[in-house]
């Protein structure tokens, strides 16, 4: 299966800068799968929290063995181990590292822990600019749209 992964950074670490805290999470997501594909880092003003520096993007392409649940336990564990603190910091605030299950191949599903495709990735720029450099042809299952396409309806 091939899941596609947004990452975001904004805080140093003690891995370095930003752009330092994705390379690691992509070295540790290197044990959940074949990492396929990473996009370029782009840099973004942050959305919903103003107050807090800006963000180094990226998306990724895995392919796993993992069912979607595990998957999301391996990438949570990841943040937890390189820092993040999910319970203290506020919604949308600044964090070391951010890894969003955003789509695993054309499956739909909708749970207490998870939801895919990411509920939100059709109306992020910040999510899609990545995603389309590294898989333009990719379909959301829900709205049958290419990540191209749906990034070209929302570009800044």
């Amino acid at each position: 299966m091939t899941a596609a992964i947004a990452l975001g950074s904004n805080l140093p670490s003690s891995f370095g800068p930003p752009a330092d805290n994705l390379h690691e999470a992509l070295r540790r997501m290197a044990a959940l799968g074949r990492i396929k594909a990473v996009s370029s880092f782009h840099t973004t003003a942050p959305v919903g929290y103003l107050d807090q520096p800006q963000f180094v993007n990226a998306a990724a392409l895995l392919e796993t063995t993992l069912a979607p649940l595990d998957l999301l336990h391996g990438l949570l564990a990841i943040e937890h181990a390189m820092g993040r603190d999910r319970t203290s910091a506020p919604p949308k605030g600044p964090r070391i590292i951010d890894l969003d299950l955003l789509l695993y191949d054309d499956l739909i599903l909708t749970g207490p822990e998870l939801t895919l495709p990411h509920p939100a990735m059709h109306q992020r720029a910040f999510v899609l600019a990545p995603l389309a450099e590294i898989e333009p042809e990719m379909t959301h299952p829900v709205f049958h749209t290419s990540v191209a396409k749906l990034f070209a309806k929302i570009r800044p």
